[in-house]
């Protein structure tokens, strides 16, 4: 049925189970056909994941008003080297677009930099 960009709002307030359930619950009720339109509007910042397709790595183009969207793209196994040893590791590629009338690239580069953090330490997100 085309492109449909659910809003989760207030998720700078919510914690880390907080959005999961909001985002499953966003997600069951695109994919049901239940959501109202307004839950449609006044969106700040997209994620756009195109890993179930199997793309390996995409630019992803800003929603407006949005200042920012961050493309998430497949995971797969890669060679790696990890202590002058070559071992196999998942790899995902991200990409985040931002409009710079809104957000300095520096920031871009930090919230890059801490989501890999967390994305490699998952961990860290519950201390």
């Amino acid at each position: 049925n085309g492109l449909m960009t659910p809003v989760v709002y207030n998720a700078e307030k919510m914690t880390l189970s907080e959005l999961v359930v909001a985002f499953k619950d966003v997600i069951g009720r695109t994919l049901d056909g239940k959501l109202a339109p307004s839950e449609l509007q006044n969106s700040t910042f997209t994620i756009s994941n195109l890993g179930m397709f199997g793309v390996q790595s995409f630019g992803p183009i800003i929603n407006q008003p949005n200042s920012a969207i961050l493309g998430v793209s497949s995971t797969i196994e890669k060679p790696v080297i990890v202590n002058g040893e070559i071992v196999i590791r998942p790899i995902m590629s991200l990409g985040l677009t931002i409009d710079h009338r809104v957000v300095d690239g520096m920031a871009g580069a930090k919230f890059m930099k801490d989501l890999k953090e967390l994305i490699e330490n998952p961990i860290s997100m519950l201390i």
